[in-house]
């Protein structure tokens, strides 16, 4: 017996309606010798629903769905309607690749219904600038990459949003206002929850947003699970990829499995959605790259970083110490409330007995400078701004050239992948703030403060002596 995926969405924003002219649709669609999953047929259906003035129920509609279950094909089904009834389109992707891909299926999609190019449409083929027009009904469709500034000054009866997971703030300023100018506009977004390498915010801030009880007109369904999730486990499979059994085996879905990227699996393909933001200043995925599976050889001297964080709350303290590998090896020791005193961090210092301690931070350096000096710690470093221009940037290089190593510490990992930039003074220079305010930044500036000490240590060249 063949088992076929969950047809209904696991969670679904779909306003009451009695009417729906998504039957037009899929007979529309039918006429290219295809047909819809039911899955399909029910959310069709649900987008082309319109009230007792004929205007759509759902203005602007959003749906993810998890890779290969065939999400595109719902906005075909759209796109053919409104080219019949004489409308103007805009389908968006991400990557030229997949808008030229869209062109060329919904051209195979019109010759399959029996029309001729240059006889019942015309079309232009050129990457980037593709188009179809109906000569019948005067719909056009056009086919564009994203940029900030495509699509002002035109007017549209629906706006497709492919690849969504990737649409950005300037991308979505530049092209809602494309639509406003039709007597009953659309606004369709699909695609999958953001990966960590994703760009875009737009579709997470959408579906917080309709999910919420955001606004009016609006629409959301999804395929998902809630919690990160055993890949190998198949009722979650079925759960979230409602085209298993039509298209979808579990034999291509096993084979997808990869043990050392659980993550992205969840995300891919059971359609999980990560907590925190995708759009971090430093990726999980980068940050993942330099973690150890065990503790490396160490060769050099122990360089502390110390951050009084700005709010006065906290004070962090990390360690640096080069390996064996030539690489900086980062950790943090302890954060604790400023209320707690410095006698941890002097007890700390005074056993370690490190190389140089650097100290930022106007709520507290002074103060710890001199009780260091108690201790005969002599080489304490109270950095500049320039200073710290320089340490943040060191810290973004050493991430990307990989010459800086860790211990996935949960605590700053999780900063670490969701901080953002922010200017410090006025030379282009930048430091970084966290995205959330239950995470304190603070940790990584100990850290990447720590590393500074490391980089701008210099080694000491013994003396030789030959008779």
């Amino acid at each position: 017996m063949v088992r076929y995926g969950c047809q209904t969405p696991s969670q679904s924003v779909i306003l009451d309606y009695k009417k729906t002219l998504g039957q037009e649709a899929i007979d529309i669609y039918k006429k290219t010798g295809l047909s819809p999953y039911p899955w399909q047929e029910k959310l069709i259906k649900d987008i082309f629903a319109v009230n007792d003035d004929g205007l759509w129920t759902h203005s602007k509609f959003g749906y993810a769905v998890p890779r290969r279950n065939g999400k595109t094909e719902i906005v075909y089904m759209a796109e053919l309607w409104f080219l019949m009834d004489g409308k103007n389109i805009i389908h968006t992707a991400h990557r030229i690749s997949t808008s030229h891909s869209s062109f060329k299926k919904l051209k195979k999609y019109l010759e399959k219904m029996g029309m001729v190019d240059k006889v019942d449409f015309k079309s232009i083929k050129a990457k980037g600038q593709e188009m179809i027009e109906l000569i019948e009904t005067g719909g056009v469709i056009q086919f564009r990459t994203r940029t900030e500034t495509g699509g002002l000054g035109e007017g549209f009866d629906l706006l497709v949003i492919d690849e969504a997971q990737e649409y950005t703030k300037g991308q979505e300023s530049a092209l809602k206002y494309t639509v406003s100018d039709s007597d009953n506009p659309m606004i369709l977004m699909c695609g999958t929850p953001p990966t960590l390498v994703s760009g875009g915010t737009v579709f997470s801030k959408y579906r917080d947003q309709i999910l919420g009880g955001g606004k009016k007109h609006n629409g959301w369904a999804e395929w998902s699970v809630g919690e990160k999730t055993n890949p190998y486990d198949v009722d979650a499979w079925y759960k979230t990829n409602p085209s298993m059994g039509y298209k979808l085996r579990e034999r291509a879905i096993e084979e997808e499995i990869d043990d050392d990227d659980e993550l992205d699996f969840n995300i891919q393909r059971l359609g999980y959605w990560v907590r925190y933001n995708q759009k971090s200043a430093i990726s999980e995925l980068d940050w993942n790259k330099l973690k150890l599976k065990s503790l490396p050889i160490l060769k050099g001297n122990l360089n502390v970083g110390i951050k009084y964080g700005k709010d006065g709350d906290n004070v962090a303290l990390a360690v640096g110490v080069k390996t064996l590998s030539r690489k900086i090896f980062v950790e943090v020791i302890d954060c604790q409330n400023i209320r707690n005193g410095n006698y941890w961090i002097v007890d700390f210092l005074s056993k370690a007995k490190p190389n140089t301690v650097v100290i930022d931070g106007a709520s507290g350096q002074e103060i710890l400078s001199d009780q260091l000096k108690d201790i005969k710690i002599r080489d304490i470093i109270l950095p500049t701004v320039r200073e710290i221009i320089v340490a943040n940037s060191m810290w973004e290089q050493g991430i990307y050239e990989k010459s800086i190593v860790h211990m996935d510490q949960p605590s700053l990992s999780q900063v670490v992948t969701n901080c953002e930039k922010r200017n410090i003074g006025s030379s282009g220079g930048f430091g970084y703030r966290s995205q959330f305010e239950d995470m304190d930044i603070s940790l990584m500036d100990a850290c990447l403060l720590a590393h500074w000490a490391c980089r701008e240590e210099r080694e000491v060249i013994k003396q030789k002596i030959y008779y």
